[in-house]
């Protein structure tokens, strides 16, 4: 016989009906997975720990534990800050990679990550506002947050949060982060960029270029990869066409093509050294297109930042 639901079961129906939302929300403020699970942990804690009277008084659940979460996520930004100074080199998101050709997880993230504002290009631009910035833009534009809710995340008057969410809105405008190609474009061009690396033809990987791509890469010193900003096609065609000399031929043949934040982008697997090459450490690399150009690419190199991605032959969870 089955039991009768208690009133704590109820609520974590409840807010189960919410998380992916919540990952969602916690994602796009904090662009890691760790926070973003994290926050909304966090924000159930804080539900389930209110008396019956604080419960009723929630008119409006979702927007509820939005709020919390998104005042979590400013904490964490405000002490991210910090972080950052003495992190070594470029910083990049926590890519979210799933496997391409292959079904979708049923993962929260997994499914949040098709949305357009999730694609790596936009949250390196979000990466670069202020917390209160980033708050404001995201929770007003991209979750309908009033602003007089988000004044109180941010304990500032209703028009300094909106001061904030234009300011945010107007660096991404600015920035003009490439929409996100179809990914049979994108697929093809992946194709002819590998093919063109394996031959060695600077001239045609420049063709694939835009003339001020960018290369970004994130390794917190702990692998290979550029700790500057790197820009130019010339720079760039000449920059991988050398590292395939001190690496064997099958770093790149063993890698796979994947989703990376609902982008295409390349796996890379770790290799061990060999008489005359390099090892390779283990890449996520992500891409961004526009009018069939390579715009940018993103290498994620930290291993750090690896530990929880989907690799290629993975089964879904």
């Amino acid at each position: 016989m089955a039991s009768t639901p208690t009133a704590q079961d109820t609520l974590a129906a409840r807010f189960a009906e919410h998380r992916g939302h919540l990952i969602g929300v916690a994602y796009r403020l904090t662009g890691t997975r760790a926070d973003a699970e994290d926050a909304v942990q966090e924000s159930w804690l804080r539900l389930a720990g209110l008396d019956d009277a604080g419960q009723d008084a929630i008119r409006d659940l979702r927007g509820w534990l939005t709020t919390v979460v998104g005042r979590i996520c400013l904490d964490r930004l405000k002490s991210a800050a910090a972080q950052r100074e003495r992190y070594v080199g470029q910083w990049l998101p926590e890519p979210v990679v799933t496997p391409f050709g292959q079904p979708v997880s049923e993962d929260p993230l997994d499914l949040a990550v098709r949305d357009d504002g999730l694609r790596m290009a936009a949250l390196v631009v979000l990466d670069k506002l202020t917390p209160e910035q980033r708050v404001a833009f995201v929770l007003h534009d991209a979750f309908s947050l009033p602003f007089a809710e988000i004044a109180d995340i941010l304990g500032c008057s209703v028009d300094a949060a909106r001061q904030h969410g234009s300011r945010g809105r107007r660096a991404l405008a600015d920035a003009d982060p490439a929409p996100r190609a179809p990914l049979d474009e994108q697929a093809k061009i992946l194709e002819k960029f590998v093919t063109a690396l394996l031959a060695g033809d600077i001239g045609a990987v420049v063709e694939l270029l835009h003339p001020d791509a960018v290369l970004i890469g994130d390794s917190d010193g702990k692998g290979r990869t550029t700790r500057q900003l790197m820009v130019g096609a010339d720079k760039l065609a000449r920059f991988f066409v050398g590292l395939m000399r001190k690496y064997a031929p099958e770093s790149v043949t063993r890698g796979a093509p994947v989703l990376v934040n609902g982008d295409l982008g390349f796996y890379l697997p770790p290799l061990p050294g060999r008489e005359g090459f390099l090892a390779l450490d283990e890449h996520v690399q992500a891409m961004s297109v526009r009018d069939g150009k390579i715009v940018a690419i993103y290498d994620v190199v930290n291993p750090d930042k690896l530990t929880r991605i989907t690799r290629p032959g993975a089964a879904p969870s």
